[in-house]
């Protein structure tokens, strides 16, 4: 027994045993949203938190802040209570009520911007003052390396080694690199699949992003293939996984899904993960399951 923290991570692997047409290949969804705060920022916000605090970057003296669609937001508001930090979380303002009220139950403050853009020019600008420090996202290797310290060796060890292609949403990226270090570490052969929305779709928590924001973690050689998603295909998605598999989840999770069962198809056997990266209360407000 301990406190929250120790929650955060060994999610379950659920099989998709209805949406699955191929009987050949396996897919599974690594349930994300199994995390205390709700999603696979979880991670992320723990170990950049407890790395700026144990490297002495970070203290009482300082408010953190950073720049989020929502996820990371609740993440890090939920650490840094636990830790005692002040923090400020940037959003863009369509981003749904459920994610401000969250974030403000933890205790942190929350300002709307236009969009996400928007809100990494105003954190990296408050982020240069004394009083502030930008966690960064974005570009803080301690992004993917939670991933390399835990979502990959779990992928790894509850799949037994027989993962063939692993499918993440690319929003900050962090997800999808630090598994993919982990993974081809142990098998060069994996093969990971990332998926962005088309050119006219907007899916919270996957970005198909103007150059001067792509994240600076982002390293397109460790990335095998990436598919496009279209927003009604991750929409539709989203809303079969909850009625044939049981699956609450968000958007993004729609549209790994959709690569993940697109890909299934077209092989003639393999083990498939893909990150199911929240749960669809986050949504309720929104029409995605209206």
């Amino acid at each position: 027994m301990g406190s929250i923290i120790e929650c955060v991570g060994n999610t379950p692997l659920a099989e998709l045993k209805k949406l699955n047409t191929n009987p050949d290949v396996r897919v599974f969804a690594k349930l994300e949203g199994n995390n205390p705060g709700g999603s696979v920022k979880d991670r992320a916000a723990l170990n950049m938190i407890r790395s700026a605090i144990e490297r002495g970057e970070v203290g009482k003296d300082v408010r953190l802040i950073e720049a989020t669609s929502g996820n990371t937001g609740i993440a890090l508001a939920m650490i840094a209570a636990i830790y005692g930090l002040e923090i400020e979380l940037v959003m863009p303002a369509n981003s749904t009520r459920e994610r401000t009220l969250t974030m403000e139950a933890f205790g942190a403050r929350v300002t709307l911007l236009e969009s996400i853009e928007a809100c990494r020019d105003y954190a990296e600008e408050r982020g240069e003052r004394p009083d502030y420090f930008l966690l960064n996202q974005f570009s803080n290797p301690d992004n993917y390396l939670a991933h390399y310290k835990t979502t990959g060796p779990e992928i790894w060890r509850d799949t037994e080694g027989q993962i063939t292609h692993f499918v993440s949403a690319m929003g900050t990226t962090g997800s999808i690199m630090g598994n993919s270090m982990f993974l081809k570490e142990q098998n060069p052969d994996i093969q990971i699949v990332g998926c962005q929305p088309t050119e006219e779709s907007s899916i919270p928590g996957i970005r198909r992003w103007a150059p001067a924001y792509l994240p600076k973690i982002f390293d397109a050689s460790r990335v095998d293939q990436v598919m496009d998603v279209s927003q009604q295909d991750a929409v539709d998605m989203s809303r079969r996984l909850a009625r044939e598999e049981g699956i609450f989840a968000g958007m993004s999770t729609g549209g790994a899904a959709a690569a993940a069962l697109r890909l299934a198809e077209k092989l003639d056997s393999g083990l498939i993960i893909f990150i199911a990266c929240d749960r669809g209360d986050r949504y309720l407000s929104s029409d995605l399951f209206g």
